[in-house]
């Protein structure tokens, strides 16, 4: 599998890192117990396409936002993930 990074081009998989599923949002700090188990443990296992976040180490340290379909590797959109500072590197 090969995945097209924003700011370096194609590049193959040893160069990132997955790090999970993209959807999940951080609860709020005063969020309740509740909230955080389900932030930290429960997953859905999507046999599909789904967004997620991955780490560009081999490369430009960005974090990036790939939508894939887990059953074929498809790969249909790759772009920075916001708030992790990844527009700043292409700035």
């Amino acid at each position: 599998m090969r995945i097209v990074c924003p700011f370096c081009g194609e590049r193959e998989l040893g160069e990132f890192t997955y790090l999970g599923d993209a959807k999940p949002q951080r609860p709020a700090a005063d969020a309740g117990e509740d909230a955080v188990y389900d932030y930290v443990y429960l997953r859905d296992n999507i046999a599909g396409v789904m967004s997620e976040h991955w780490y560009h180490g081999g490369g430009c340290r960005a974090w990036l936002k790939v939508t894939r379909n887990t059953l074929t590797h498809e790969i249909t959109a790759v772009e920075p993930a916001a708030g992790a500072g990844a527009a700043k590197v292409g700035a």
